[in-house]
């Protein structure tokens, strides 16, 4: 089986959650994470080739390291494999990735409980 098959036949055979009406999602960011790659794809950013593949490696991937199985983890990937295809296109870099989830992190943990967290939150963001 050819490389493209074979990341074909494991994304295919990955769980992805879903019911009746189509997919579901456990957590807000899941919902986010798959609509952010939707409208990078209606916008010509990737292919739903590219989409595919780079999904499909992640999964390989993870599995190959004895990731979950069970799907527990598929938006996990999907971030991961959104992440390395926007590095792959240029968009951004490791360091541009890192640096914008430490500032999340940074406005989550100056955010009072109770109030949505904002990247104008980080105590660092403007200096």
């Amino acid at each position: 089986m050819s490389q493209p098959d074979l990341i074909a036949a494991l994304a295919a055979d990955t769980p992805i959650p879903r019911d009746t009406e189509g997919p579901v999602f456990a957590e807000p960011w899941q919902a986010q994470a798959f609509a952010l790659v939707v409208a990078l794809q209606n916008k010509g950013v990737f292919t739903a080739e590219e989409w595919a593949q780079a999904l499909g490696a992640e999964i390989a991937e993870a599995v190959a390291e004895g990731g979950c199985r069970d799907g527990s983890d598929y938006y996990e990937r999907w971030c991961e494999a959104l992440e390395h295809l926007l590095i792959e296109k240029g968009l951004t870099s490791h360091a541009g990735v890192d640096a914008l989830a430490a500032s999340w992190a940074r406005a989550a943990e100056a955010t009072p409980h109770g109030k949505p967290i904002v990247l104008e939150n980080d105590p660092e963001r403007g200096r």
